[in-house]
């Protein structure tokens, strides 16, 4: 499985790695700027990612809008439903606008809010196909 990181908090980026890092090849983009572009580079390398972690709050572009921008690059590329990247928010907010429209008009797989349980986050790996 390949994975990216995307937070701005370096601690947040840290413990997720740590989670990870024995269940997936895991890269690190500290916006959602820099996320929209390693998604973009993986696409075209033809080496997607499997999972995106991504925070909502961040500087340059923030959680939201990079979330509609990835699935669009995999709309662009005729990526369907099936072979789509599993995106979770990851996040401090507990808000039920925020969390609608991660869901509803970014297409988030999942939404888990900080700080993360790894046995909540490696159930949802499962639930979403990722783990054996």
């Amino acid at each position: 499985m390949r994975a990216l990181i995307v937070d701005d908090d370096f601690y947040s980026r840290i413990t997720l790695h740590d989670m990870l890092r024995a269940v997936a090849e895991c890269h690190i983009a500290v916006n959602g700027e820099e996320a929209v572009d390693a998604f973009k580079r993986a696409l075209e390398t033809g080496r997607p990612y499997n999972l995106v972690c991504m925070d909502l709050v961040m500087p340059e572009m923030d959680g939201q809008q990079a979330l509609r921008e990835m699935r669009a690059l995999e709309e662009e590329r005729g990526v369907g439903t099936a072979g789509r990247c599993s995106i979770f928010v990851v996040s401090m907010v507990e808000d039920n606008r925020e969390t609608n429209e991660a869901f509803f008009l970014g297409g988030a797989d999942c939404y888990l809010v900080k700080p993360i349980e790894e046995a909540k986050l490696m159930a949802e790996l499962r639930d979403h196909g990722l783990l054996d």
